[in-house]
C-alpha cells in the first residue's frame, strides 16, 4: 500500500515525466518497500510495470491508502479484543453507529483506537501481529 501511495504521489507531482523516468521511479520505490525474498529472475520486465495491476491508480486516485488505514484500525481493534473482548465489541459497535458522520480520527477515537501512523505505534501493532502469528 505504501508503495502504490508513494508512487502515485510522485506521478502527480511530476506530470512531465517520461515513460523511462516512471519505470525507474517505480522500481526505486518498489525496492524501497520490498524484500529480497522473492526471486524475479527472468520476470524483470513484469516487475517494471507491476504498478499497472493496481486499478486504483486509474479509477480512484489516492484511495488505496484507505485500505492501509483500515487495516491498521482492524489490527488495533483485534489487539483490543484480545485484551478485553466486551470493551472491544462495545467500542466497535459505538464506532459503527456513527457511520459516515465523523472523521476518521473521530471514528478511531470512538472505537478506543489511536489514529496514529508513527513508527512506534505501527511497530506496536506489528509486534502484536507477529506474536499472534507465532501462536498458530
Amino acid at each position: 500500500m505504501a508503495t502504490i501511495d508513494k508512487f502515485q504521489h510522485w506521478v502527480y507531482e511530476n506530470p512531465g515525466h517520461t515513460v523511462e523516468e516512471r519505470k525507474q521511479m517505480w522500481l526505486q520505490i518498489l525496492n524501497e518497500f520490498s524484500t529480497e525474498s522473492i526471486d524475479w529472475s527472468g520476470l524483470e520486465q513484469y516487475r517494471e510495470f507491476g504498478w499497472q495491476r493496481q486499478l486504483h491508480l486509474f479509477e480512484v486516485p489516492f484511495y488505496y491508502i484507505e485500505y492501509g488505514i483500515a487495516q491498521l484500525g482492524a489490527i488495533g481493534l483485534w489487539m483490543q479484543y484480545k485484551n478485553n473482548k466486551e470493551k472491544a465489541l462495545s467500542n466497535y459497535m459505538n464506532a459503527l453507529s456513527l457511520g459516515g458522520t465523523k472523521t476518521l480520527p473521530e471514528l478511531y477515537a470512538a472505537a478506543g483506537l489511536k489514529f496514529d501512523f508513527s513508527k512506534e505505534h505501527i511497530k506496536q501493532l506489528m509486534d502484536f501481529v507477529s506474536t499472534e502469528l507465532q501462536k498458530i
